[in-house]
């Protein structure tokens, strides 16, 4: 598999990554990806960027190095009703936006607390993918926020980064995940969550473990970036593509 779409990832900006932007799309480019998503930390993450900073993104150009740039954010699901560390007006102007759980800023409770934040957080209307569920410290019933995904339109990741240099213990969960999606044809997208230009693009373990369940190509939102493009414009998104 050979996929062309990362739309997870972070520059300098975040505060604990290591390339800039420029870096990361040059990286992007080199390795044939046509899409790539430049998601910051949301605010509340230590480090992470003044709310000016998304607000801003209006300044930067639609394409670099022949990418074609979204600029979002990975926006902190803060607690069990699901609330995000931005506001939605503020949500509303990003192309994309992920919706994870750090525990640096979230109280982790039990499965059915943590599993309730997913789901209100869904439910709420303004994510577009559901950031590295597979968090072993972070215990949730993954049927529940699969099935939910599914009836809401959002896209389960599989995030490449779980399996190599964060959240060790996640590659149970991910295979759980996806043979969840599997058998609910739930959509997923892979990401790199590259903090460094060189991991982008790096899905290498991600495909490994979702060949080895036989999961359909169909089902990975990867296989098209046009695919995803449109799902944002119908969101009311990518108004200038």
């Amino acid at each position: 598999m050979k996929f062309k779409l990362d739309v997870h990832t972070h520059t300098i900006a975040s505060g604990h990554a290591y390339s800039s932007l420029m870096e990361n799309a040059k990286a992007a480019s080199e390795k044939g990806i046509k899409v790539l998503g430049t998601t910051e930390h949301g605010i509340t993450m230590p480090g992470s960027p003044h709310i000016w900073y998304f607000s801003n993104y209006r300044v930067l150009p639609r394409e670099l190095f022949g990418v074609t740039m979204l600029y979002g954010v990975e926006a902190n699901i803060m607690d069990y009703d699901g609330n995000l560390d931005m506001e939605d007006s503020m949500l509303d102007k990003l192309d994309i936006v992920i919706g994870s759980i750090h525990t640096e800023v979230y109280n982790v409770g039990n499965v059915e607390e943590n599993t309730r934040a997913f789901v209100n957080a869904i439910k709420r209307g303004k994510i577009d993918i559901i950031g590295h569920l597979g968090n072993p410290a972070v215990p949730v019933d993954y049927e529940e926020i699969v099935i939910c995904a599914k009836e809401n339109d959002v896209l389960i990741e599989i995030n490449n980064s779980s399996f190599t240099t964060s959240r060790p213990g996640s590659f149970t969960n991910c295979k759980k995940i996806a043979l969840l999606c599997k058998l609910h044809n739930a959509r997923i997208v892979i990401n790199s969550d590259a903090h460094f230009c060189t991991k982008i693009g790096e899905f290498s373990e991600a495909i490994e473990m979702l060949q080895s369940i036989d999961f359909p190509k169909n089902l990975i939102i990867n296989d098209n970036p046009n695919e995803l493009l449109e799902k944002l414009k119908k969101k009311g998104k990518l108004k200038d593509l």
